[in-house]
């Protein structure tokens, strides 16, 4: 089955039809599919002249022990002779589900299932999401541009830089400006870097201003041309707190370079407490409070993410009433990827001398200390009422079964975290969702898997759909599916 490539779209549902084809409904691009072709969203096709779903329903499994075995449910459905299946450990995702977006229908699955006792019940959809977006966190100390810079792909804007979180920094890439409110070919771009990456598929943004990145949910980000490997053990001063007593007799001076909050162990708080003997060298900058520094240095790929290279340029002046010949003196960078030992000559001046074996001891404890460099990929869209009244016929009392925790919002199976405020606006991480769980339609939107689980009889308060529910095991015995793994670590809906 191939994607038709030139789909046409209805205006209405009145247009007619040409012998052969079929329209789909299931969204508003009302797409008139050719024979043996798909829809634009690639997810229903023409069939001997019949609309039909071409995913397969993805079911997530528990596995279960037993005596040492795995044992996955779905290899043994020819042991199922369709009797009720009570507490199964299986769950109906929305990856493949289809999807009724705009819903004046119910939603495509609304299933029942029994655990502990309890009747339940899970509706399950794709929603086409065009108020949506990404927030992806890069470990790295490495400057990627100035906060506000528009980060682009194939020249279209598709998100900007946001504000830098400890030892990472964060972009917001999509929303609805980037996804509609510019031109088409801004829109599709943005739709497809969207989809990659929820998919978690590499791509190159290029920042204004800035750097070039490659971002791909799980793994470690690539900034011009370099893998970044580990992100910062802490700024400037939380090193030096960290592993002062490391120093201690080793080292009379210490200097942790950072864009954010250099630090300088004699004059910092550690070092005093330590009793240290001040060593009279003085760094560029704005000081805070003792022994902490701001902006020693404008922002780079250099030095504990400053332009710096040669570490002594951030060396204002040594006070030769306070300094003396001999005092040794490192240079390290906040993720231990760079270090220099001094040792002051009688002229005062820095001279560079070999790593003494204690001192990179102490410098590869900084590094053990750092965590892996990583992209985070966080997807975050906002239920809207069309959406929502595919679950019940009164959309707000949805809502507020959500916030009031009556019900459990997953996509493809995965935990969100649910906005407060109004309205249900989520997060999600990426890597907890199964793999290819993001399509699109030429809206542009994504479509997103969202399934929402409670008590069938609360289900039935909420003015749900109570006669488009069906059973577990009629889901499981009509329709073509697939099974894979429950992601680990990931908290079963039923619980």
């Amino acid at each position: 089955m191939r994607e038709d490539t030139n789909p046409e779209s209805a205006d209405t549902l009145d247009t007619p039809v040409p012998a052969g084809n079929v329209r789909c409904d299931a969204c508003p691009v009302l797409c008139i599919i050719r024979p043996g072709k798909t829809g634009a969203c690639d997810r229903y096709a023409n069939v001997d002249g019949n609309l039909a779903r071409v995913d397969p329903l993805v079911i997530a499994q528990r596995v279960e022990g037993n005596g040492g075995a795995v044992v996955r449910f779905l290899d043994r459905a020819d042991e199922w002779r369709g009797e009720v299946l009570a507490d199964a450990p299986v769950f109906v995702t929305g990856v493949g589900a289809g999807t009724t977006y705009p819903d004046y229908k119910p939603a495509p699955f609304i299933v029942s299932s029994q655990h502990d006792g309890v009747d339940m019940v899970t509706v399950v959809t794709e929603g086409i999401f065009s108020y949506c977006g990404a927030k992806v966190k890069i470990d790295t100390d490495r400057y990627l541009g100035p906060e506000q810079a528009a980060i682009r792909v194939d020249g279209e804007q598709v998100g900007h830089v946001t504000t830098a979180e400890y030892g990472s920094q964060m972009l917001a890439l999509g929303g609805v400006r980037h996804l509609t409110g510019g031109t088409k070919r801004e829109g599709r771009i943005a739709c497809d870097v969207l989809e990659k990456l929820c998919n978690r598929e590499a791509v190159e943004l290029v920042i204004d201003g800035g750097s070039r990145v490659v971002v791909q949910s799980g793994m470690p980000p690539i900034v011009d041309g370099e893998r970044e490997d580990r992100m910062r053990v802490g700024c400037g001063s939380a090193t030096i707190g960290m592993f002062a007593q490391q120093w201690l007799g080793h080292a009379d001076e210490v200097i942790v370079v950072d864009d954010h909050i250099t630090g300088v162990l004699s004059e910092h708080q550690a070092g005093r407490f330590l009793a240290m003997r001040p060593a009279g060298i003085k760094v560029r900058g704005r000081k805070s409070t003792p022994g902490r520094y701001f902006r020693v240095a404008e922002p780079g790929s250099g030095w504990g993410g400053t332009n710096v290279t040669d570490p002594l340029e951030i060396i204002e002046h040594i006070d030769p009433a306070t300094a003396w010949p001999g005092l040794t003196l490192l240079m390290v960078s906040t993720t231990g990827e760079q270090a220099a030992w001094f040792v002051l000559d009688e002229a005062l001046r820095p001279q560079p001398a070999p790593l003494p074996d204690a001192i990179a001891k102490a410098v590869a404890r900084i590094a053990e200390n750092c965590e892996p460099a990583l992209c985070t990929v966080l997807f975050m869209g906002g239920a809207g009422g069309s959406l929502r009244s595919g679950v019940t016929e009164n959309p707000v009392q949805l809502t507020r079964s959500v916030k009031d925790t009556l019900t459990r919002v997953t996509c493809g199976g995965a935990p969100v975290y649910v906005w407060p405020g109004g309205g249900i606006t989520i997060l999600v991480d990426v890597a907890a969702m199964p793999a290819k769980s993001f399509g699109s339609v030429p809206t542009p939107a994504l479509v997103v898997p969202i399934e929402f689980t409670m008590r069938l009889d609360h289900y039935a308060q909420l003015g749900g759909h109570m006669g488009s529910v069906v059973k577990l095991e009629d889901v499981l015995a009509r329709d073509r599916r697939i099974g894979t793994d429950w992601v680990a670590g990931n908290p079963w809906p039923f619980g």
